[in-house]
């Protein structure tokens, strides 16, 4: 699956935040850097790189990745945009992960590491499906909002 693209009003819009956020350095820095950035760009960012990194590889992609991180986030998110059932969908994942979700990248990847290859199959496809057909789609979605944020600055 390709990751979805976006038009360059909505890439500026997610910009705003993009080097505020730190995605890298664990849970603490990018809780209090998410906390400082602007929303709801912040939110989508996180929706954003959620969405590129299962497209990519799957759950277990973004979950083992520092991507990882932004996880619930990303779910407000897709709430945000208008899809509900995208965001439950990577609820259902992160809860398949661990309840609650750990959102350092070491402990992920250790429980990533005793799941079967294809432990995610169904849900990623399910996710595929809304990811392109719900509210629209993701980049229907996320242009819609953007352009209803920007009529509303």
């Amino acid at each position: 699956m390709a990751m979805t693209q976006h038009s360059d009003n909505d890439e500026a819009y997610i910009d705003e935040v993009w080097e505020q956020i730190e995605i890298y350095e664990g849970a603490d820095t990018f809780l209090k850097t998410y906390a400082a950035a602007a929303q709801p760009a912040a939110a989508l960012y996180a929706a954003h790189w959620a969405q590129a990194e299962i497209c990519n590889g799957g759950f277990k992609q973004l979950f083992g990745n520092s991507t990882g991180v932004l996880s619930p986030e990303a779910v407000q998110g897709f709430h945000l945009i208008s899809m509900p059932k995208t965001a439950a969908l990577l609820v259902a994942a992160m809860e398949q992960l661990a309840t609650p979700f750990p959102r350092e990248r070491p402990e992920r990847q250790a429980l990533l590491a005793h799941l079967p290859e294809r432990f995610f199959d169904e849900l990623e496809r399910k996710f595929y499906v809304e990811l392109d057909a719900e509210n629209g789609g993701f980049t229907v979605a996320v242009s819609s909002f953007v352009a209803r944020q920007r009529t509303n600055d």
